[in-house]
């Protein structure tokens, strides 16, 4: 049983998903509210246990935890929570408050650890669309909204794309190199590889790069964060991120660490292109997910920077910004949800203005996390992208700290035009009164933020044993 120490906290959020399944199926109560209930007390378990599990092979080495695995979870569980706490309210007054969203986040956030933990292609493509699956369904939960609908199907026919460029990736990966397991790959790479396996390599790549919205993979981003249930947004933009780039650190580190330079090159274009796009697209965006949407575009590629590196300290890096950005993020997303006028939900930066007379403490709110990510000292969001470029500039990668330096500049421009929207303009936003659930995701969000510059420390030692712990 000790051996199995590890698979706890995967066992509670299957089996407690499933057995929230069979409730929300048979009971007659308030089955959403419970359900949810239920699904945070899980999440909140599996993190605990996540933290004290013991590092070790799972299953002949199909499975692996160590600290890294351990960091990525624990991110993943935050974001999913603070989601799940962000959807009671809306989801209930949006007559969309069905059992069955806790229960297929608890089952996508199950792939996702799967993801993580993966030692082996096999187990990387079983929780790849474990994750997938729930993700298609949350995203069209609104099924008599049109947009939810729309988003739902064009998530699902890009993300079969992505799926099917992986996997395809994975079979000549495995036709060329004879295996599917990271560390038989890694023992066979190091002393090079052939034309097809660095072609696998760059498919793999690629289908990865979609899931994170790397440009340019990013067609389904804008559309989906749209047309989704703002809650199922705040999920997209957090656990499901962390999930993939911490799986894209995994495999690129991993197996095919002793191929840096043959792969770097292409980390570099899709860090530019995503830095570029996300800069540019973002400033004729007058809908504030669309905004937050090419925003995301543009995090990913500055996170994308440390892996660029491929050192410690780039790793290190890039679970800092991630980290900082998960809280950023669904900070930002409860300031959209809280956005309600009569009962019904608005989404323009236009309907920000004179928010800062009428609710001064959202308008706080919402300027720390538009600041935060605009990379603005002495915010988190400024030691995020510090990391990044510090660690590109050691590696010898300065035209990509350059760009992200440039793109950062250009992109303070549509983030500082929402503050400029709540402060100086004239206008009465007459917003509903907030929910507890948001008002509390909202503080802690802006609070973390603040104060990280004083509380550095633990975060960065943590992402530093995580680096050490996946570079080996």
């Amino acid at each position: 049983m000790m051996s199995f120490a590890p698979l706890i906290p995967a066992l509670l959020l299957g089996l407690g998903g499933m057995a929230l399944l069979m409730f929300g199926v048979f009971s007659r109560r308030e089955r959403a509210t419970c359900c949810t209930v239920g699904a945070l007390i899980l999440l909140v378990l599996a993190a605990g246990f996540t933290l004290v599990a013991p590092a070790g092979k799972l299953f002949g080495g199909l499975l692996v935890t160590s600290t890294f695995t351990r960091f990525a979870d624990v991110l993943v569980m935050l974001g999913a929570a603070a989601a799940l706490i962000l959807s009671v309210d809306y989801n209930r007054r949006e007559s969309i408050a069905r059992f069955e969203y806790p229960v297929l986040v608890l089952f996508s956030v199950l792939g996702m650890i799967v993801m993580i933990s993966s030692a082996d292609f096999m187990t990387l493509y079983v929780g790849f669309e474990l994750q997938s699956l729930a993700l298609y369904i949350c995203a069209a939960m609104a099924r008599d909204s049109l947009r939810s609908t729309e988003a739902g199907l064009k998530y699902f026919v890009l993300g079969a794309l992505a799926s099917g460029l992986l996997v395809y990736g994975i079979s000549l990966v495995y036709g060329f190199a004879g295996t599917t397991n990271f560390a038989s790959l890694a023992a066979i790479l190091a002393h090079g590889a052939g034309y097809g396996t660095v072609i696998g390599i760059v498919f793999v790549l690629v289908g990865l790069a979609f899931k994170i919205s790397a440009a340019p993979f990013h067609m389904w981003t804008p559309d989906v964060y749209e047309g989704s249930p703002s809650p199922v947004t705040a999920f997209f933009g957090t656990a499901p991120k962390v999930a993939t780039m911490a799986l894209l650190l995994a495999v690129m580190i991993g197996p095919f660490g002793g191929l840096l330079h043959q792969w770097q090159t292409l980390v570099e274009i899709l860090s530019i292109i995503s830095m570029a796009l996300g800069a540019l697209a973002a400033i004729g965006q007058t809908n504030l997910k669309r905004l937050l949407a090419y925003s995301s575009i543009g995090h990913m590629g500055y996170a994308l920077m440390g892996l660029a590196a491929g050192t410690v300290a780039g790793i290190q890096a890039t679970l800092i910004y991630m980290a900082i950005y998960v809280v950023m993020s669904f900070g930002s997303f409860a300031c959209v949800i809280a956005m309600r006028r009569r009962g019904q939900a608005v989404e323009t930066i236009a309907d920000l203005a004179g928010l800062s007379a009428e609710k001064p403490g959202f308008a706080l709110a919402l300027a720390i996390f538009m600041w935060a990510m605009a990379g603005i000292p002495p915010l988190s969001g400024f030691f995020g992208k510090l990391y990044v470029f510090s660690a590109a500039v050691n590696a010898g990668l300065d035209t990509l700290a350059v760009v992200g330096v440039v793109t950062s500049i250009i992109g303070a421009f549509y983030y500082l035009r929402v503050i400029k929207v709540m402060y100086f303009d004239a206008g009465r936003p007459e917003f509903d009164p907030m929910a507890g659930g948001v008002r509390f995701v909202m503080a802690v969000g802006a609070i973390v933020t603040c104060l990280f510059v004083f509380i550095p420390g633990p975060l960065v030692s943590a992402a530093d044993a995580a680096a050490r712990a996946l570079m080996g």
